[in-house]
């Protein structure tokens, strides 16, 4: 079911004025205080018997919005005197002043939502919000936990937990004080993190969530935002997390972190001295196979072999048949001027560079085999991402997110990391084997 905000952008202005003009005055009144009618479909509480609601999105997305409209939902009655479902909530947030500053007094916070007759009274002193039929709602900062042990709650409004500093605690804390009437429930609005608690609450049987990129709520946001956001950080993993709203993990022990990987991030590569196509390849073109890692990488050779500095400049990874994937390495090739192309043959063995000679029979090819685990074989590149001695042109975020799951003991996300595999391949390629030949002793023919 849609929106009216929804119905209001696809309806013709005919539509709209016939719409307007058939309310009362009362109701033409009403209606900016009806958030049902203005909602995103992220932005109302699913149904169901639920404890906990998340509402996780990017910047922007209006979950702010999302969490007071909520709270009015609990605390107002029919009537402006009259009792609501909930009579005492906690606003907690990581300190006072962003809990009175966002939750209270912010642009999308309580006050701002609530209709004349039924606004709240900020009681500064008291750190409260004192409804006309009495309700209350208290504020609390996730610095001081312990400020949550004894009072007493029947709905919570819980902002930007993931990224308290004292998150475990304080939601402990506030999970013991949230007790009264028939079924006390919580709102948790967040850009999602990789923090333990939030994937706990996730993983909770009653609890529910909605999702919303930062593109979803457009027509409130500056398009000057957008415009710079987006070609900032999209494609990146920073930008899957704070404009998708995504959750990422990073996996303990994982061989590359998201910091190291925003640390690498640049807007542009420069000349290269050698381009190079690796593929991981699918053997079988089925709907359910894996897919088909095919990653373009450069190098810049100056200098001692042990200066050299590569870039990541594609994931062109896809899914199909062995065609498929040929033909889209071998275009990849053609984009970048690569002088040579790579791939794993160890499941597919000389079906690989026949499927691939049957696009191109000239194409340059090398066959590789691995003789090591992926972990293994991934950790020598992960060596030279600390060092900083590898680049990311932005746009490779599916990429990093199968880097950051990646461990010695092996991949430890769903499927193959075949984007991964063919990134390692495309900088052993370029690096670690020219490095290993440098090293070796040369022996004189005598």
């Amino acid at each position: 079911m849609k929106s009216g905000s929804v119905w209001l952008a696809s309806a013709e202005p005919e539509e709209v004025d016939e719409f307007l003009g058939g309310l009362s005055d009362n109701a033409l009144a009403a209606l900016p205080w009806i958030f049902e009618f203005w909602a995103l479909p992220h932005q109302i509480a699913p149904e169901g018997d639920w404890k906990t609601w998340v509402i996780m999105g990017g910047r922007g997305a209006g979950k702010t919005r999302a969490g007071a409209e909520w709270v009015r939902t609990q605390v107002e009655g029919a009537t402006p005197d009259a009792p609501g479902r909930a009579s005492r909530v906690a606003l907690v947030s990581e300190t006072f002043d962003q809990a009175r500053d966002v939750m209270v007094f912010g642009d999308s916070g309580i006050l701002a939502c609530s209709p004349p007759d039924r606004r709240p009274v900020w009681e500064a002193g008291r750190r409260r919000l004192v409804w006309p039929n009495g309700a209350t709602a208290q504020v609390f900062s996730a610095h001081e936990p312990e400020a949550l042990r004894g009072p007493q709650f029947d709905a919570a409004w819980v902002d930007e937990l993931a990224k308290w500093k004292k998150a475990e605690e304080s939601w402990d804390m506030l999970q013991f004080a949230l007790r009264l009437g028939d079924h006390p429930q919580q709102v948790v609005t967040t850009t999602p993190r990789n923090v333990a608690v939030l994937k706990r609450i996730l993983g909770n049987a009653s609890t529910v969530t909605t999702h919303a990129p930062t593109e979803a709520n457009r027509a409130y946001l500056a398009e000057s935002f957008l415009t710079e956001v987006e070609s900032r950080y999209a494609g990146t993993r920073l930008g899957r997390q704070e404009l998708e709203g995504l959750l990422l993990d990073d996996v303990e022990g994982a061989l590359w972190s998201t910091a190291t990987i925003e640390a690498c991030r640049i807007d542009a590569a420069p000349r290269m001295s050698r381009i190079v196509v690796a593929v991981d390849p699918a053997v079988t073109g089925s709907a359910g196979s894996d897919e088909c890692g095919i990653v373009v990488a450069g190098v810049v050779c100056e200098g001692a072999v042990t200066e050299w500095r590569a870039y990541v400049l594609e994931d062109a990874t896809i899914r199909g048949g062995p065609t498929d994937w040929a033909r889209a390495a071998i275009a990849a090739m053609d984009r970048h001027g690569a002088e040579r192309l790579v791939a794993e043959v160890n499941q597919g063995g000389d079906l690989v560079e026949s499927v691939i000679r049957q696009i191109d029979p000239l194409v340059p090819f090398r066959a590789l085999r691995a003789g090591r685990g992926k972990g293994l074989r991934a950790e020598p590149v992960a060596a030279l991402y600390e060092q900083g001695r590898i680049k990311h042109l932005r746009g490779l975020g599916a990429l990093e997110d199968q880097m950051c799951r990646m461990t010695v003991r092996g991949y430890e996300g769903r499927g193959s990391p075949d984007r991964l595999d063919a990134l390692v391949w495309a900088i052993h390629e370029l690096m670690i084997e020219p490095a290993a030949s440098y090293r070796r002793p040369q022996v004189r023919a005598l």
